[in-house]
């Protein structure tokens, strides 16, 4: 029987979740599995609702969209509210940005607040950076991919001036994940 694991990275036109979809998706690529990849935002690119959604399977994938997400990546508080209850319930994640989000408390599944915003600010100078941190992070408690196959798809696809900036914001993503896991 396939192993398929659905996520989706959800927040605001203009942070940056089509990019980490596309580096989360890529970096599966380059470890073999079979990806399924989508996004979707509002009329707005900027400030409006934004999600990216990624099928991970070690076979052929029958249904190319997520049904029900085992992880969630929250980067607004409205993508939070919209998304948190459609998850994999006691064996899924979510995952969210603490200054950007206020989580329910009595939802039945595992939730982990990153300050990636802060940090992105913080340690950048940049809170643009606040998606690859959470990818960083993402990958690290998870384990969907390794950070080297990260680094990797941020050299492929992450822009020639902002490389280094986001190849140290995912090293700042990995630090703080290994740090919850510890």
């Amino acid at each position: 029987m396939k192993k398929v694991k659905q996520v989706r990275l959800s927040g605001l036109g203009g942070q940056g979740i089509v990019l980490a979809g596309l580096l989360l998706g890529q970096a599966g690529v380059m470890e073999g599995s079979h990806i399924s990849g989508s996004n979707s935002y509002g009329a707005q690119a900027r400030g409006s609702e934004c999600k990216a959604e990624i099928v991970f399977s070690d076979g052929p994938i029958d249904f190319p969209h997520v049904i029900t997400a085992d992880f969630l990546v929250a980067m607004s508080q409205g993508a939070y509210d919209r998304y948190c209850e459609d998850i994999r319930m006691e064996s899924g994640l979510i995952v969210y940005d603490q200054g950007l989000v206020s989580p329910k408390v009595d939802l039945k599944v595992r939730q982990l607040g990153v300050p990636a915003t802060e940090m992105s600010v913080k340690k950048l100078k940049n809170k643009q950076m606040a998606n690859i941190i959470l990818l960083g992070f993402f990958a690290e408690t998870t384990k969907m991919v390794s950070t080297g196959s990260l680094r990797k798809a941020v050299v492929l696809h992450g822009g020639r001036g902002f490389q280094s900036l986001n190849l140290k914001a995912l090293q700042i993503g990995k630090d703080l994940g290994r740090r919850s896991n510890g």
